[in-house]
């Protein structure tokens, strides 16, 4: 739990409080933060390569005429390595794959483009996120729609209907994957500036270049059959990824003036313990714990932060099959300070 240094005073002679006093170990993240030029391409080459590897097996199999469930099977490693592409995506965000701003920004851009997001929208509302997650009264941006105990016992019938409907796996998780890469991505998010508008409008003609250009190749059908299943899987995957790191049994959240950025990163973040294989498809993100301490970490130093730090390994673990609970969670309780089903 954070601490808070309130027997300081000012001239006046009252208590003046000043920010929270971090750990003794906090310092020690700082040295994991610089990023990896080699690493960081290697991760790009034996990501995007088996992906379009498995694109040309996908297009060869319709045009032979296979059937297409052959497809099926191939679209899901396929989309397990489309969540692996955004995870490098949400790297360039945060300037963590690689040193130079550039290179992030270029890669970010290429990348963005894969994942039908816009690199400056979704850092705008990313690094928003980073900000307010955890604090009650700064919700809205880049986190899933959660109300607590009360507000949702105060709630409209009609809102309580329609927060209901949202939070159900099928819509959150299922429709929402195509609803927000296919429709919600191509629209800027309200108040943002020129920059990230324009950068929506480029992103947008990008994808239209890169749609027309595979169906010149293999033909709208041949694309549709592949790309939608793709980008639907990987969605939910990486919904659910998102779910978890914020909605499990406990959690953090509080009021602004209690809000503490320790506690949110430590108690408000899972660390989502996943197989190797699943692990390094969603690039570590599963650390999410020590992402959140310090964002500048790239993802291929995330385990070995973890391992060099005892006080990381004290945050108990989310099992895969731990977390299919988590989709009962559907309101904060204030009073119990935990997440609960509906009441």
């Amino acid at each position: 739990m954070v601490e808070y240094d309130t027997n300081k005073t000012d001239n006046t002679g009252e208590k003046k409080t000043r920010g929270p006093v971090w750990p003794d170990w906090y310092p020690t993240l700082a040295r994991f933060r610089y990023s990896d030029r080699r690493k960081a391409s290697w991760q790009l080459i034996n990501t995007l390569l088996p992906y379009a590897g498995l694109w040309y097996l996908m297009i060869r199999s319709i045009q032979l005429g296979y059937s297409y469930p052959l497809t099926l099977i191939l679209s899901l490693p396929a989309a397990g390595l489309l969540v692996r592409i955004f995870i490098l995506f949400h790297d360039c965000v945060h300037g963590s794959l690689f040193m130079s701003r550039r290179v992030n920004t270029f890669f970010g851009y290429l990348l963005g483009v894969l994942v039908f997001t816009s690199f400056e929208d979704w850092r705008f509302t990313h690094l928003r996120h980073h900000t307010t997650y955890a604090n009650l009264d700064a919700r809205g941006f880049g986190d899933i729609w959660t109300m607590t105990r009360s507000e949702y016992e105060t709630a409209s019938k009609k809102d309580r209907l329609l927060y209901r409907i949202y939070r159900t796996p099928l819509v959150l998780i299922g429709l929402g994957a195509l609803f927000i890469f296919l429709f919600s991505n191509r629209l800027p998010t309200l108040k943002v500036r020129r920059r990230e508008k324009m950068g929506v409008l480029f992103t947008n003609l990008l994808i239209l270049a890169m749609i027309m250009g595979a169906v010149r190749v293999m033909g709208w059908q041949t694309y549709l059959m592949i790309q939608l299943p793709v980008l639907w899987l990987a969605g939910a995957g990486g919904i659910w990824l998102f779910y978890v790191q914020h909605q499990f049994p406990g959690g953090y959240w509080a009021r602004k003036e209690e809000w503490e950025p320790l506690r949110a990163a430590m108690e408000g973040s899972s660390f989502y313990k996943l197989p190797a294989l699943l692990g390094w498809l969603s690039s570590n993100i599963g650390y999410h714990h020590i992402h959140h301490l310090n964002p500048r970490i790239p993802n291929y130093k995330l385990k070995q932060c973890y391992d060099a730090i005892p006080a990381l390994q004290a945050k108990p673990p989310l099992s895969p099959m731990k977390s299919l609970g988590c989709v009962r969670l559907k309101i904060w309780d204030e009073n119990r300070q935990k997440m609960i089903p509906f009441p």
